[in-house]
Formats: C-alpha cells, structure tokens, sequence
C-alpha cells in the first residue's frame, strides 16, 4: 500500500482558530481544577486536624510556592468559568456562526485575563 500521509506530524506548522484554542485551553483548565482539588483538599484536611494543623497550613500559605499554585488553580477556574459560560450561551444558540464565534473566544481571553490580574493583585496582596 501506498499512502501519501504524512509518518511524522509537525504540529508546529498547525494554526488553530482562536475558537479552537480556548476551547482546548478550556479542557487544560478543567483538567488542573481536577489536579488542583487535591491540593485543596489535603490542606483542608491538614487544617482541619487542629490548632497545629491550623498554623502549618497557615505558614504553607504564605510560602511563595503555595501562593503561585493557589493563583494556578484560581487562574484555571476563572478561565474554565468564562469559557464554561461561553458554551452554555452557544448551546442555546448564541454565538454559533463564524464570526460571532470569534468575537466569543476574544471576550474569553479578554475577560479571563483580567479576572485572572485580579485574582493574583488578592493572592499576592
């Protein structure tokens, strides 16, 4: 058999539409949220244990490390919101064609990226 397609894909000479990016930004989010509860979740057991468990993951949360992952995890539900919020308006029929669909992905990333500014002006205030 012989096939002309292509063995080795380079995936740098694909452009996706801006569309196509936040949607699969979208599922990245969903997926660091997923990763990130358990984090959430450890922490809150630790501080739930009692008073020392309290102070350590008082004295965690002021490391650099716990601030830059707590700012990752606000950064991946804001995004997720936004563009969850997109979906739902295209599932009911909004902003479905061609160019309605990337004024959409614009907002998105505009809106996300200041959600994000400000989540992280309250993380490192």
């Amino acid at each position: 058999m012989n096939s002309k397609r292509p063995v080795n894909l380079d995936l740098g000479k694909f452009h996706f539409p801006l569309p196509a990016i936040t949607s699969i930004l979208h599922r990245v989010s969903g997926i660091i949220i997923f990763v990130g509860v358990a984090f959430m979740l450890y922490g809150l057991q630790l501080s739930l244990s009692g008073e020392e468990g309290f102070s350590r993951v008082s004295e965690l949360l002021d490391s650099f490390l716990a601030k830059l992952i707590t700012w990752g995890i606000l950064s991946a539900l804001l995004y997720h919101l936004v563009a969850g919020i997109k979906h739902l308006l295209m599932d009911v029929g909004i902003g479905e064609e061609l160019e309605s669909g990337r004024l959409a992905a614009k907002i998105t990333i505009v809106v996300s990226v200041i959600l994000i500014v400000l989540a992280g002006v309250w993380v490192w205030a």
